[in-house]
């Protein structure tokens, strides 16, 4: 049996974005909830979260991210042979969201399959594109996360409704005669599985915010370091550390155990809120539009939440 030919390496060649139209600030949940404000900000640091309409799907979301890559990449449909969309929030496990993308994009016959690592899921799915282009079973990976959030938050319920939003970021992935996406370091906790959780199909998304808060300090930096180490970088030659946009307080204190001073930190959270496996390409596809990170720097990505699970990875910034 033949093995099969890839690359020697892969890379990140173009993003694209797509958030909602309609923006709900903390005064709009105010006038529903008991919050205001300051109490928001203070406590999870979003000041503005995007919200999708009743006919926009996640995975209307999702084409319109995809189609922005394709085409800041230059490559056209024909190019793409894996789809590959990492979500948590389809309104039913079938069919896939991936295999309606391409359809929709006009990408015939891919490979084509959703991840579901929650927040996390956007690494998962790059790693899975990167390691497939090296291993010779795809050229060209559009990988796309999508979360249309508030079809499962209780928008009753302060806790969670304060936090999270709608939207999605894509990647084109291709082959490099160098490695652009550095080894995995990826992992899960599934002892702590109850504390963010869907109970069943009539339930709202719940989380024990305190306690994610806790292990999402303490145990992720770690996670972070063995990325780079992975890698073979140092925190310090980092442009760039891209987290999952959970919580200000938590982006904040992993940032600073991770010790990296030339890196520009994402803080999307505060303008587009919580979008799940959606907040590491939205925040960095806004960085690089804003200019706040040139072609061919690192970036340090890291995704967390439910499972709980999490990944990691440094990556050269298209």
């Amino acid at each position: 049996m033949r093995s099969g030919s890839g690359a020697p390496g892969a890379r990140v060649l173009s993003l694209g974005e797509h958030r909602p139209a309609t923006v709900v600030t903390n005064d709009d949940l105010a006038r529903r909830i008991d919050t205001d404000d300051a109490w928001i900000r203070d406590r999870v640091g979003v000041a503005t979260r995007r919200i999708a309409g009743p006919d926009e799907s996640t995975v209307d979301m999702a084409v319109a991210a995809g189609g922005k890559a394709l085409a800041a990449g230059g490559l056209s449909p024909a190019d793409i042979d894996l789809v590959l969309v990492a979500t948590c929030t389809m309104p039913s496990q079938i069919p896939n969201a991936a295999a309606q993308v391409a359809t929709r994009l006009g990408i015939r016959a891919p490979g084509a399959f959703d991840v579901n690592a929650a927040c996390a899921g956007f690494v998962y799915a790059l790693a899975t594109a990167s390691n497939a282009i090296v291993a010779g079973a795809a050229r060209h990976v559009l990988v796309i996360g999508s979360e249309k959030l508030s079809d499962w938050v209780d928008w009753d319920d302060r806790s969670t409704a304060i936090i999270f939003g709608d939207g999605a970021g894509a990647a084109v992935v291709g082959p490099s005669d160098e490695v652009g996406i550095g080894p995995v370091a990826w992992g899960s906790a599934g002892e702590s599985v109850d504390l963010i959780a869907v109970d069943d199909r009539d339930s709202f998304l719940r989380q024990e915010g305190q306690a994610v808060f806790r292990w999402a300090t303490t145990a992720l930096a770690p996670v972070a370091l063995r990325a780079c180490a992975l890698a073979g970088v140092e925190p310090a030659e980092l442009a760039a550390f891209v987290p999952h946009q959970a919580n200000l307080r938590i982006i904040e204190a992993i940032a600073r155990k991770l010790g990296a001073p030339n890196a520009v930190v994402a803080r999307d959270i505060v303008e587009t809120g919580n979008t799940s496996s959606a907040s590491i390409p939205i925040a960095l596809c806004r960085m690089v539009e804003r200019g706040e990170v040139p072609s061919g720097a690192l970036v340090l990505v890291l995704g967390f939440g439910a499972g709980l699970t999490y990944a990691a990875q440094v990556l050269a910034c298209p």
